[in-house]
């Protein structure tokens, strides 16, 4: 049987298929810098405990305001 997600676990999983979505909706060419850098920013953050609710809030805050400035159509690329 799976292990069941927490609410935050689910909220992190969320906001990075949020960020996979908005990155194929990226000219074809700039997707791959798009995607580098998603899962960059996820791995980075990988091994922040679980129980360190505050730190992990802070983080998916954070990363609904980028989202939403990459979202935007004049962003074309990322490096």
């Amino acid at each position: 049987m799976a292990k069941r997600l927490s609410g935050l676990q689910r909220d992190v999983l969320q906001m990075y298929r949020l960020c996979v979505r908005e990155a194929h909706k990226k000219p074809l060419a700039s997707r791959p810098n798009f995607l580098r850098y998603i899962r960059t920013e996820f791995v980075k953050y990988r091994d922040i405990p679980r129980k360190d609710f505050s730190t992990i809030e802070h983080l998916l805050r954070v990363g609904h305001r980028r989202l939403e400035t990459f979202a935007s159509p004049e962003v074309k690329d990322i490096h």
